[in-house]
């Protein structure tokens, strides 16, 4: 699916009228291209299902180290990423992605890690989903189901309208194989988590 940037220009122009401003003014003239030429980018991962984003990042090393049997711990903290929320359509800023997973025969290049969370959060998204699409891409590439995802976030929902809380912060953590079924692990990875 591509972002259809004429239908995004003809909307962003019929939104400037509703809101009672005239796209012909000067600042506004190229607003509308502006936007959709914006829209394509932070909304890439729209394009990409989950099975072709763990395609496109799929590249492992398998042959460089043995893992198998190991009880390795792999941990990539500090991700910047943001996205927009499906509800208002607002920026969720200052967001950190941790992911964890432990390799089973494979390891993922590092910088795949922090791709893979760009791309999924290039959606209209709730934080929620960023974790869950974020564990199974990784799952699917390093081919395990040990994998763990916390992200912190800001959410402009909150701070700029509403309930106005611009101090407020979103924390919602996502657990799949051992990390949820084995406390030791789970413990392990929110003090590296945390560090």
């Amino acid at each position: 699916m591509a972002i259809d940037k004429e239908a995004v220009k003809k909307h962003i122009r019929g939104i400037l009228e509703a809101l009672g401003d005239d796209p012909d003014r000067e600042g506004l003239k190229e607003t509308p291209d502006r936007v959709a030429r914006m829209y394509e980018e932070v909304f890439e991962g729209m394009n990409y299902s989950n099975d072709q984003i763990a395609e496109m990042y799929s590249k492992t090393f398998e042959d460089d180290l043995s893992v198998k049997n190991h009880k390795d711990m792999v941990v990539v903290k500090d991700i910047d990423i943001f996205s927009y929320c499906e509800h208002h359509l607002a920026l969720m800023y200052n967001m950190k992605v941790t992911v964890a997973y432990q390799p089973k025969e494979k390891i993922l290049g590092l910088s795949k890690i922090a791709r893979i969370c760009d791309m999924v959060g290039k959606r209209l998204q709730l934080q929620e989903r960023i974790g869950s699409d974020i564990a199974e891409i990784i799952s699917k590439v390093a081919g395990t189901e040990d994998v763990a995802v916390l992200i912190e976030g800001n959410h402009s929902c909150m701070s700029a309208r509403g309930i106005k809380k611009n101090q407020t912060k979103t924390i919602t953590s996502t657990l799949r194989g051992r990390f949820e079924s084995d406390p030791a692990m789970e413990n392990r990875f929110y003090m590296l988590a945390d560090r």
